[in-house]
């Protein structure tokens, strides 16, 4: 691959411009406390049955507690179980 000094100057240049124009959005303040993770979906737990909310709490709980954003199956068990839910 032949890379021209034209072509490094050019790439150079798009950063600097780039960069000037870039807002960098989560450095600004949303307004929720540090670290506090933004939720897309704020009130989704309001046309649930409530069993189905008590669920979502739950879920959202765990999450929260262990800081994860995903859950594998094994973890919607675990949760479902703690609920008191059997087969």
């Amino acid at each position: 691959m032949n890379v021209s000094v034209h072509d490094v100057v050019s790439a150079e240049e798009a950063k600097a411009t780039a960069g000037e124009a870039f807002v960098d959005r989560r450095s600004a303040s949303t307004g929720d406390t540090p670290g506090r993770e933004r939720r897309q979906f704020s009130n989704s737990h309001s046309d649930l049955s409530p069993e189905a909310a008590e669920l979502a709490q739950a879920v959202d709980s765990y999450k929260m507690r262990h800081r994860r954003r995903f859950i594998d199956f094994e973890e919607i068990l675990s949760i479902v179980k703690s609920l008191g839910y059997k087969k």
